[in-house]
């Protein structure tokens, strides 16, 4: 067990912080390790496995390092979690699946994972998630559901796909937790939990030795407390040999563009919304200039995904048709499997109508933001109550769309995202908005999101 004063990622603000503690010598990183193995142990069903050798070798590695005063970065000894996507040498990858639990152990380190470690931060384990990462909501029947830590009054949703790397930052098991964002697997999880989650361009980082669901869609990106920790993962995986600049810039003519039309739906709660709109005066009281009026590229994404389809179904089922041509499909969670099914008749003249409206909205968005970032909720209501998800198969079906319906299409389109808190509804529940940008502009985008959190004062 940790000491009474073993650095418990909950007492920092971020990773920054924890690590800049490391560095005073007020703290170290095998003390965090200690807290973090201590609170995995007790958080439920939000790990499937915990990396204890090699943490332990890692933080006592690192916290030598800090001792000599030579880290290997400004994250050297902050423990950071995996969702069980991604490889991790001598580890098993399940993807949460049960018919994955005895497959092989991983021979190596995924890229992300390598480049992390190489840069000193400790694997404290792997976390749970939706089945083969497919569902908005973040319920598990083979490991566990992860609840919310926020749901004070009844047991509520994580948000999914990346439901365990979510609730292992929000419960302050660690300061990081890496996931995929698919369809909003980390955009929604981080709304949820309140955390800021950041969903980058498609081929911005390596994705060998990640699970896919659908390789035209699929993107890696952390779970953190702040933009800067995200800023600081971004250099390790970019592999900049300068570390960025923390500091926040002005928002002083800083353009943004706030789709009504979302704000207007009905389907978009109150709190959500009105949350939303008192962050964008506080952007503007900081010299952001604003608009605020229909996107017709972003209405015309959410029309063609809902008249259309999704393109990742059509590749998950591809990916997956093995499986479920075989005894084994019976070991499927039943939800999973029926969206993968659901895929198997997919016509070929759909998916070249998905593909080629693909890159028109693409330029359309991109010629209508014209240097402005787009900015919608990233969901369009707070974390629903568990169990009637559980008991209810259609009112899953509803609910899990309900909550994909607004990062979809920033997934279709390759829009890098970032999800920074806005508030919380009348029962404590953390509201969200998202920073989105065009294909490729996630540096420029990151930067923003760094000025607007500053603005909005850690909401």
């Amino acid at each position: 067990m940790p000491d009474a004063h073993a650095a418990r990622s909950s007492d920092f603000a971020d990773a920054i912080a924890m690590a800049e503690s490391f560095a005073r010598g007020e703290s170290d990183p095998v003390q965090a390790l200690d807290s973090a193995l201590a609170s995995a142990a007790t958080a439920d069903h939000v790990f499937i496995s915990l990396s204890h050798e090699r943490a332990r070798r890692e933080a006592q590695a690192s916290a030598a390092r800090w001792k000599a005063g030579q880290p290997l970065s400004r994250l050297d000894g902050v423990p950071v979690a995996w969702k069980d996507l991604f490889d991790v040498a001598g580890s098993v990858t399940t993807a949460a699946a049960a018919v994955r639990r005895d497959v092989s152990p991983a021979l190596l380190d995924a890229t992300a994972v390598a480049l992390l470690s190489r840069s000193g931060l400790v694997c404290v384990g792997k976390a749970n998630l939706s089945e083969f990462a497919y569902s908005g909501l973040g319920l598990n029947p083979h490991f566990g559901t992860p609840t919310n830590p926020h749901g004070l009054d009844q047991p509520r949703v994580a948000g999914g796909s990346s439901s365990g790397s979510a609730v292992a930052v929000a419960a302050g098991v660690v300061p990081i937790a890496m996931g995929t964002d698919t369809a909003g697997s980390i955009r929604i999880p981080a709304a949820f939990n309140g955390l800021v989650g950041f969903r980058s361009s498609c081929k911005r980082y390596s994705r060998d030795g990640v699970f896919p669901l659908a390789r035209t869609l699929d993107s890696i990106g952390p779970l953190t407390r702040s933009v800067r920790d995200v800023l600081a993962i971004d250099d390790i995986l970019r592999a900049r040999s300068q570390p960025t600049s923390l500091l926040a810039r002005s928002l002083a003519g800083q353009r943004f563009w706030v789709d009504e039309a979302v704000m207007l739906d009905p389907r978009t709660e109150p709190a959500v919304r009105d949350n939303l709109m008192r962050c964008v005066a506080m952007l503007k009281d900081a010299g952001a200039s604003l608009d605020v009026r229909p996107s017709s590229a972003f209405q015309a994404t959410l029309t063609l995904i809902e008249q259309h389809g999704w393109l990742g179904s059509a590749e998950a089922f591809a990916l997956h048709q093995p499986l479920l041509d075989s005894p084994a499909a019976q070991q499927l969670d039943p939800r999973v499997r029926r969206r993968l099914e659901a895929a198997r008749h997919f016509p070929a003249s759909q998916l070249i109508h998905l593909c080629n409206e693909r890159e028109r909205l693409q330029q359309q968005l991109t010629n209508e933001l014209d240097g402005a970032f787009l900015i919608t909720p990233s969901v369009a209501h707070v974390a629903p109550p568990l169990a009637p998800l559980e008991a209810d198969d259609e009112l899953f079906a509803r609910t899990n769309l309900a909550t994909l319906r607004l990062t979809m299409p920033g997934s279709l389109l390759n829009l890098p995202g970032v999800s920074l808190p806005s508030g919380r509804d009348a029962s404590g529940l953390p509201t969200a908005l998202l920073i989105s940008a065009p294909a490729g502009e996630d540096t420029r985008l990151l930067r923003a999101a760094l000025a607007v959190e500053a603005v909005l004062g850690g909401l």
